[in-house]
């Protein structure tokens, strides 16, 4: 009996995380400005990168802010809804991602416990590209809105 049980609950773990790695969202991303739209002086993620980190993934997103600068940050979490740090952004203090289905994902932003900005990120049916649609607020309470396409690289 203890070895059935054993089997079953390493088969569950080993099936939970085939399906977390299989999605579609993993892999290296890189923004298409010309299919984008920004508010002005928005900061904008050049090429996003969703890898395995044990029983994780690690997204890794490289961009330049509203001055031309370029930004670095990070996030190890899993697409569970729950929130996790986020590091080199002083804009957002964490992250959640929501799988919602295969090729649809909801994401919060927060800063301190408030969320930020929140929205969706849609995966193509044919997996080649994906939109983030992202409503927020910025540091000086100004409303944000922004879609961005990447294309898989």
């Amino acid at each position: 009996m203890k070895a059935r049980t054993i089997l079953l609950t390493l088969l569950t773990c080993f099936f939970s995380l085939t399906l977390c790695f299989a999605s579609p969202m993993m892999g290296s991303w890189k923004l298409n400005e010309a299919k984008s739209k920004f508010s002005p002086g928005a900061s904008k993620s050049v090429t996003v990168v969703y890898e395995a980190a044990d029983d994780k993934v690690k997204c890794t997103i490289d961009g330049v802010d509203g001055q031309g600068k370029p930004t670095h940050n990070e996030w190890v979490g899993k697409f569970d809804g729950k929130d996790y740090p986020v590091t080199g952004d002083p804009n957002i203090s964490s992250r959640s991602l929501k799988m919602v289905n295969d090729h649809t994902f909801e994401a919060a932003n927060k800063k301190d416990g408030k969320v930020v900005s929140s929205g969706r990120i849609v995966i193509a049916p044919d997996g080649k590209s994906r939109t983030v649609t992202l409503h927020g607020t910025d540091a000086t309470g100004k409303k944000t809105e922004s879609t961005a396409v990447y294309d898989k690289e």
